[in-house]
């Protein structure tokens, strides 16, 4: 989700996981194993699918604080990457808005930031860590790159992050729409509840309330970025595009910490509609 790059990552998605999980918040009977220790299989899927779904949701950005910690600059700084991250999600947009103002020369402007991305992913390489965040950054400048020369147009260099931007609007609206807001879905799984939460009002209605924020920052991209592609702003939505990538992700992640734990830290917010 975040712009740093040419291009963005996907919906609450950014950073990679610690090396070391948070601990989960308490989960609902179908989750504790209590009883017989056999869920129901009406609100609970197969363990193998849970745990899969639950690793693919603990890469996401949002994973990095539980949603009973307190949230401070250092964990705000690991969900998007750490230090490392964050260069390598700002280098390569910032890379493409000086060299196009200075040269403007297309190929130099798309072709440096690739390479810039390359180096990342070598470094990891060399170092041995997750290329993740690295790789998934390359890939999306190279496609970028690759439409802005293919119709010698500078201002498609920010065409797929304007599409993704449209299709993570797209679901998390559909996932309002049934009910299932798509934060309550990452938190559920995070924290091994799955969908219990939608049985405690209070949850749900925090959940849903920060699926929202999530396409007000979708939104707001689109909204500010769509107009400056359309009339050919290329140094305005490039420059814009930095300041709604990681800054505006972090702060969006950031309420959204605070919001969810607002549900998780108070125990009568855990009480099950009867």
């Amino acid at each position: 989700m975040n712009e740093g790059g040419a291009t963005d990552s996907g919906a609450l998605g950014v950073g990679e996981p610690d090396s070391q999980a948070p601990e989960a918040a308490p989960a609902g009977p179908a989750a504790s194993g209590s009883g017989s220790g056999k869920a129901s299989p009406a609100t609970s899927p197969p363990e193998t699918l849970r745990e899969a779904f639950a690793a693919l949701a603990k890469n996401a950005g949002l994973a990095q604080v539980n949603p009973g910690e307190i949230p401070t600059a250092a964990s705000l700084l690991r969900a998007i990457g750490g230090v490392r991250g964050l260069i390598e999600a700002l280098t390569p947009g910032m890379g493409f808005l000086i060299l196009y103002t200075t040269t403007r020369s297309l190929v130099v402007s798309v072709l440096v930031p690739v390479g810039l991305a390359a180096v990342f992913v070598i470094a990891r390489l060399v170092a041995r860590t997750s290329l993740t965040q690295a790789l998934a950054g390359m890939v999306g400048v190279a496609i970028s790159a690759a439409l802005a020369l293919f119709t010698g147009r500078a201002e498609d260099n920010f065409l797929a992050g304007i599409i993704i931007n449209a299709v993570s609007l797209t679901v998390l609206l559909v996932s309002l729409l049934v009910r299932y807001p798509l934060v309550g879905v990452l938190v559920g799984l995070i924290t091994g509840e799955f969908v219990q939460w939608r049985e405690v009002p209070a949850k749900r209605r925090i959940l849903t309330l920060a699926t929202w924020l999530w396409c007000g920052l979708f939104g707001v991209r689109l909204l500010v970025e769509l107009p400056l592609y359309l009339s050919g702003q290329v140094e305005l939505l490039a420059a814009v595009k930095l300041i709604l990538g990681v800054p505006f992700y972090a702060g969006v992640l950031w309420v959204t910490w605070l919001v969810i734990r607002t549900v998780y830290l108070r125990p009568e917010a855990s009480k099950v509609t009867p």
